[in-house]
């Protein structure tokens, strides 16, 4: 029976050669922690490789994802269908084993991560999710939630301060079932961290309300799985497990310094670990004993089994709670989907005073929310101001966790981060508001989102000039088309209720992908239209004004802007010019119609062409061409009432006529 230290050798050879073979990679932290991983995942984690959606899987995340090849190594040896030729191909374009992980559920491979301290708020994400579901669905008599999360940690993640935010909130509301391995080992890319991180970790944990297991050592199985035991055995608060390690174990000349960090040991370097290890095997060769002991795959059937057996007693028991708890699982809309949003666009025709669209989106979720209960809220301490409460929510506690509304505090980088992890964990659809200007806090976290296509709603209000007094410093510029260079990140801009609705709708049936949701803090007039386009808004952008003939200009506009360019158009209609007014709240939807109905709305023959919108300029010449024009704000805001900024930076109807007439008369 080979030994443990035999075992986690495994995967320091597989790490050391899959990184000597790609010429490229960081072999010292897998090889640091394999005696970790070893305890964990053969005796404690609880999985089934032979079906890595199992729902009641434990969650185990690698944020220190540049230790990339000790989650591949983990995957292959445990029998996840992740084959020797993807070790052999670490790196290497079109395998599935990248340099940094990223999500493959199909692999084990739970979230995408890479960018320090993501992973760890993400998981601090998973952990509410399984808090929360446990609390809406498990009974007295039937316990169908029961897993933990599992996180491994550097160095990196500590001083990033998104783990901050993250830890900060794991503690206050008690997520007992979060576990996370710290490899402390002193060495960065820079050497030792002790030159620029001093802090007492462990007192930082216990402060934020953790319980903190400190000084284990890494290397030494009995104390690793006594750490680990006590650390499942308390359910009232998250755990920290601050592991010593020396990066590069084994590598003899190497260990304990930089040199194994973030680059191939080298071919001598390779064959002197081999000898140290006492591991004479070939590159990428598991001898059958090593393999059948990490085999894990007949225990997991086992532990799913009886779940399974668990489950039926429990849909016996709660049979429409079973349904419901699996059509969350699976992520599908509920049923009644179809009349719910019905009924938000009702309610948002309804509307016939100015509102803003921060108020028009709570009337939506008003109108929702009663019918959704995976659609899970919150906001960074700004709820009043981002309309994200509805009537049906009631915020989450360290006692309750029942609720659907989550109150972040002021952490929107976790925020998003923690999004990303409920809606990676499944069973809900999260949704959380802030301030436009304020997505650049979280911005590393909402392009995660869109990288691993996660159906997460990003509320983003007071998202102009228009929020007025507070200045320049909360008021967006460039946030727009910043956002709108971001693959696979759907974003709307709505105009009126109607529109807003619209945008709601789509966030929500959208399951490839995160969208924003951008509204402002002043009101709008609520602009008519027909029943035909009406429904035309699903299509991103459409033409909400029209004139007899062939215009002689066409006129676009986002959100806010509608108004004072349908005010200008009217006018010139009126007064007998020809021009078409196109309302585009989703450039990124516009662009996926099919051809035949972009040129219906712009077509190709009109060339003079205005955008109008309170922001950065840059996206809009692609529509308005060279011999276009666009009013829009290149340079940063200024404090001021609303109103007055509008006409200060020449965003009115009078200044969008004089824009129009200059086209015309050239």
């Amino acid at each position: 029976m080979p030994s443990r230290r035999d075992l986690a050798n495994a995967i320091r050879a597989l790490s050391m050669d899959a990184v000597q073979k790609a010429a490229s990679g960081h072999p010292g932290a897998p090889m640091g922690m394999a005696d970790i991983a070893e305890v964990l995942w053969r005796d404690l984690l609880v999985h089934n490789p032979a079906n890595p959606r199992w729902v009641d899987r434990d969650r185990f995340v690698l944020s220190n994802g540049h230790a990339s090849m000790l989650l591949y190594s983990l995957l292959q040896l445990t029998g996840y269908p992740l084959s020797m030729d993807q070790l052999r191909n670490f790196r290497q374009l079109g395998s599935h084993t990248a340099g940094h992980p990223e999500r493959d559920l199909d692999l084990g491979i739970e979230t995408t991560t890479g960018p320090l301290g993501q992973g760890f708020a993400n998981a601090v994400g998973m952990a509410l999710a399984e808090k929360m579901l446990a609390a809406q669905f498990n009974r007295d008599d039937h316990r169908i939630v029961d897993h933990h999360t599992w996180v491994f940690l550097g160095d990196g993640c500590m001083m990033e301060g998104i783990s901050h935010e993250a830890a900060s909130l794991a503690g206050t509301l008690g997520l007992g079932k979060l576990i996370c391995i710290y490899d402390d080992n002193g060495i960065s890319i820079d050497g030792r961290v002790e030159g620029w991180m001093k802090d007492d970790t462990p007192k930082r944990f216990a402060a934020y309300g953790w319980q903190v297991i400190p000084n284990v050592d890494g290397h030494d199985a009995e104390a690793i799985g006594k750490a680990l035991k006590r650390a499942k055995a308390n359910r009232r608060q998250p755990t920290l497990i601050c592991c010593k390690t020396t990066i590069g174990w084994g590598a003899p000349n190497k260990q304990g310094t930089k040199a194994t960090h973030g680059e191939a040991l080298g071919v001598e370097e390779v064959a002197a670990t081999r000898a140290a290890l006492g591991w004479p095997y070939e590159p990428f060769v598991i001898p059958d004993e090593i393999r059948a002991a990490w085999d894990q795959r007949e225990r997991g059937a086992r532990a799913e089994r009886a779940w399974k057996r668990r489950f039926n007693r429990y849909r016996k028991a709660h049979p429409e709670l079973a349904a419901e708890f699996e059509r969350r699982m699976r992520g599908t809309l509920p049923a009644t989907w179809p009349a719910l949003r019905e009924q938000a666009v009702a309610a948002a025709t309804a509307v016939e005073a100015a509102q803003a669209t921060r108020a028009s989106s709570q009337v939506v979720l008003n109108a929702i929310g009663p019918g959704m209960p995976e659609l899970v809220g919150g906001s960074a301490d700004l709820t009043g101001s981002v309309n994200t409460f509805r009537k049906d929510s009631r915020a989450i506690t360290t006692e309750d966790c029942s609720g659907n509304y989550v109150n972040y505090g002021v952490r929107e980088f976790a925020m998003t981060a923690m999004m990303n992890g409920l809606a990676l964990h499944g069973g809900f659809i999260p949704y959380a508001g802030t301030f436009l200007v304020f997505s650049d806090y979280a911005r590393n976290a909402v392009r995660l989102a869109a990288l691993m296509q996660q159906r997460v709603l990003l509320v983003y209000t007071h998202d102009s000039i228009g929020l007025g007094e507070d200045g320049p410093t909360h008021q967006p510029v460039e946030h727009l088309a910043s956002l709108r260079a971001m693959p696979n990140l759907s974003l709307w801009r709505p105009c009126d209720a109607v529109e807003t609705a619209a945008a709601w709708r789509a966030g929500v049936e959208r399951d490839t992908g995160p969208t924003a949701l951008v509204l402002t803090r002043q009101a709008l007039p609520q602009q008519p239209r027909s029943p035909a386009r009406e429904l035309a808004i699903a299509r991103g952008g459409y033409v909400l004004i029209d004139c007899h003939g062939t215009p002689e200009a066409i006129v676009i506009a986002t959100g806010s802007e509608v108004a004072p360019a349908a005010e200008a158009v009217r006018s010139l209609n009126d007064a007998g010019r020809r021009l078409r007014l196109v309302s585009m709240p989703s450039v990124d939807i516009f662009e996926a119609q099919d051809a035949a109905w972009r040129e219906a709305v712009l077509p190709a023959a009109i060339t003079r062409r205005l955008a109008v919108e309170a922001g950065a300029t840059q996206c809009w010449w692609r529509y308005v061409g060279s011999s276009g024009r666009v009013l829009g704000i290149d340079r940063f805001g200024a404090s001021g009432k609303a109103a007055d900024l509008f006409r200060h930076y020449g965003l009115t109807a009078a200044n969008v006529i004089q824009a129009v007439e200059a086209l015309l008369a050239s």
